[in-house]
């Protein structure tokens, strides 16, 4: 999939974590808890892009703001009927942790026997196009009309 400007990996964690105002520490949380994927280098050094700091802004405004716990964050992401949006067949369903799971989002599992399992998440288009608090809204907001 062909990156634009705002999926370029740019930012190294310190980078990202001074322009948010946060700890390093924190960014590794999130990442560990599944609720931001950043690129690795092949050093493993983690590069985090435009879009990536959108996703985090978000994620704070929900626990600073409407004090929304990170289990709260991974519930409603979990909650995004991925299936439904990549029509997957009821085989890729019956094989699929987040299908079957609401506690994670779809991109936290390691994909086996179904349609995810050659993908790479942090280039699906569920976690591309649920990465800020306006494009979870809007997108939610699609499928119910």
């Amino acid at each position: 999939m062909e990156m634009n400007k705002s999926d370029t990996p740019l930012f190294p964690i310190s980078a990202a974590a001074r322009m948010l105002n946060i700890s390093v520490h924190s960014l590794r949380l999130y990442e560990r808890e599944g609720l931001v994927i950043p690129f690795r280098k092949e050093t493993g050094h983690r590069l985090y892009s435009i879009d990536d700091i959108e996703r985090i802004k978000c994620i704070r405004q929900s626990i600073n703001e409407k004090k929304i716990s990170i289990e709260g964050i991974k519930t409603i992401y979990s909650l995004i009927p991925c299936w439904s949006i990549k029509n997957c067949k009821e085989d890729d369903r019956i094989n699929c942790q987040a299908f079957v799971s609401h506690s994670n989002p779809c991109w936290s599992f390691r994909h086996t026997k179904n349609i995810c399992a050659e993908s790479d998440c942090r280039e699906c288009m569920i976690y591309k196009n649920f990465s800020d608090c306006k494009s979870i809204k809007e997108n939610l907001a699609k499928l119910t009309t």
